[in-house]
């Protein structure tokens, strides 16, 4: 049996392995609560950042297990990672809890006003939308999204928009608060009053989804107007951020596994819930678009920064290779996350440009870095005698480099350069970092809503493979024809 079989079934034993595990359930006895002291002994899930977090932390004896998303959190449960989820009473209606085969074990007695978050000191924003909250019937609004009570009047009708949009980012993906709808429009009860606020003053508005901490951090540094997602009113947060008066009072709520209940999902019914309803392949069409965008550009540009990093590191001047090598040591030796985060929330906070720009510069600059490197030993492999041999037949010294020394170094480097490549695609799946939403993040839009882990998953990565043999594919023709 040759490598290559023994490689694709491997492959097919993990697939197999993880539909089994993704479709088994954990027929354990269901936990019953009557107060926070049956907590003691438990693994409590939450979203890594809120309230929640910080409070059953303090507790010993109790184990906390913080996920990047409330959607993950109550998937920790699920798959028996933990053994209660908690959260907000409002973020899982009914009918959801019933096919996600889980069940509410108690409410807890505390009680949290939710308001939306504002950049300290941004008092003429914060009085405009306490301003506008006094007009509208927010109590229809909670009812149309929580208890599906009386319909109000379309948002949308009557208004004229400038030029210059809101910017809001959303820390939540879950019904009915705020979640990604058919066509990929934001939905629910928080952006429902944020558009209206938005046609109050004549603005478009944009959402984008990030994790909490991002959203603190984009709020602070002035990249999003609001900050949505059924946000707690804390002492703690008052600090670093402004609220808007609250418009809604929210208990907890625990939820545990139901292992009474018998739930189950057929192949076919969680391709249909992953990709056709609410026409959710569109969300991976636009983060595939994305995703392209960002690496083709980052490439490009860095390419040709890369011949100039290549010109620095052969200069004759001491200082400049010098500086060059610093430049090179400092991208080499930065995490490519941490450098995004530097470029969007420190250098370029407050400038206006989007986040797919500032991405495409990051992703430039630390390619060029490494393509620079690459043209250089490539250069240095062909022997100096072919240069000599070029000049000494009276070519010129750029006929030289571009006839005979070029295509033996592209044929030495082009496959370092393909490696580079597929590189910073694989690296373009943190820029929802910074609220950008490309593959991956439209696979966390799409299993925050279907809590369905392993079709999104299965389904980005069989594109990022086709992506990546794609680029080395082309390029590995250009080797052959040099």
């Amino acid at each position: 049996m040759d490598r290559r079989t023994i490689t694709l079934q491997q492959i097919a034993g993990i697939l197999v392995l993880a539909i089994c595990v993704s479709c088994s359930g954990n027929k354990s006895k269901t936990i019953t609560l009557e107060s926070e002291a049956d907590l003691t002994g438990l693994t409590i899930s939450c979203g890594a950042g809120n309230y929640y977090e910080h409070k059953y932390s303090a507790r010993p004896d109790v184990t906390v297990f913080a996920c990047a998303t409330q959607a993950d959190a109550l998937q920790a449960v699920r798959q028996g990672l933990a053994d209660v989820f908690v959260g907000d009473e409002i973020e899982l209606t009914e009918p959801n809890r019933k096919r996600l085969g889980v069940k509410v074990a108690m409410y807890g007695e505390d009680s949290f006003e939710v308001a939306f978050g504002i950049k300290k000191g941004n008092t003429v924003l914060l009085e405009q939308f306490n301003a506008f909250l006094k007009t509208i019937p927010i109590q229809d609004i909670i009812n149309r999204w929580t208890k599906d009570g009386p319909q109000v009047e379309d948002p949308n009708i009557g208004h004229t928009v400038s030029s210059e949009p809101l910017h809001c980012v959303v820390c939540n993906n879950l019904e009915p608060v705020s979640y990604v709808g058919e066509g990929g429009k934001w939905m629910g009860m928080d952006p429902d009053i944020l558009t209206r606020f938005a046609n109050y003053l004549g603005r478009p508005i944009n959402f984008s989804f990030i994790d909490l901490g991002g959203a603190v951090t984009a709020i602070q540094t002035g990249q999003a107007d609001f900050m949505a997602g059924n946000i707690f009113v804390t002492e703690e947060r008052k600090t670093f951020m402004d609220f808007t008066d609250y418009y809604y009072i929210c208990h907890p709520v625990f939820i545990v596994a139901d292992h009474d209940s018998k739930v189950h999902v057929g192949l076919a019914e969680r391709l249909r819930m992953n990709l056709v309803r609410e026409d959710r392949w569109k969300l991976i069409t636009q983060g595939l678009t994305e995703t392209i965008k960002i690496t083709l550009l980052s490439i490009l540009i860095g390419t040709v920064l890369g011949i100039g990093v290549c010109s620095a590191l052969r200069s004759r001047r001491n200082w400049v290779r010098s500086a060059i090598g610093l430049y090179c040591s400092f991208i080499q030796g930065t995490p490519t996350l941490v450098l995004l985060l530097i470029m969007f929330y420190v250098i370029f906070a407050g400038s206006g440009m989007s986040a797919s720009i500032v991405a495409i510069i990051t992703f430039a600059f630390s390619f060029a870095s490494s393509a620079g490197s690459i043209f250089d030993s490539s250069i240095s492999t062909v022997p100096v005698g072919q240069t000599e041999a070029g000049l000494s037949l009276g070519f010129t010294p750029f006929r030289t480099f571009t006839g005979i020394v070029m295509p033996q170094a592209l044929r030495k480097g082009l496959p370092l350069y393909a490696g580079e490549c597929v590189k910073l695609l694989q690296s373009t799946s943190i820029v929802g970092y910074i609220a950008i939403q490309d593959l991956t993040r439209a696979s966390d839009l799409i299993r925050s809503r279907t809590f369905d882990a392993l079709i999104p998953l299965l389904i980005i990565t069989i594109i990022y493979f086709v992506l990546a043999w794609l680029i080395r594919k082309l390029l590995n023709l250009l080797i052959t024809r040099k």
